[in-house]
């Protein structure tokens, strides 16, 4: 069964999971890029699949870079 995500559902998931923090309020579907603050303080954008899923949950200056194959 899929979790239908909330934006409060959302904000915890970032809070234990991560040390950004969410700045979006309001959240309309998985295609919808938020808005997230790095802990380095500059703010980024990555959709919640790409957070969650990828693991991608810092900026991209502070996001360590994939090892090439």
């Amino acid at each position: 069964m899929n979790k239908r995500w909330t934006i409060g559902s959302i904000k915890e998931f970032v809070e234990k999971n991560s040390e950004s923090k969410l700045l979006t309020t309001e959240y309309h579907g998985f295609s919808q890029k938020l808005l997230f603050k790095c802990t380095c303080g500059s703010n980024f954008e990555k959709t919640f699949k790409k957070f969650k899923d990828n693991n991608q949950r810092k900026c991209d200056v502070c996001q360590q870079p994939k090892a090439s194959r």
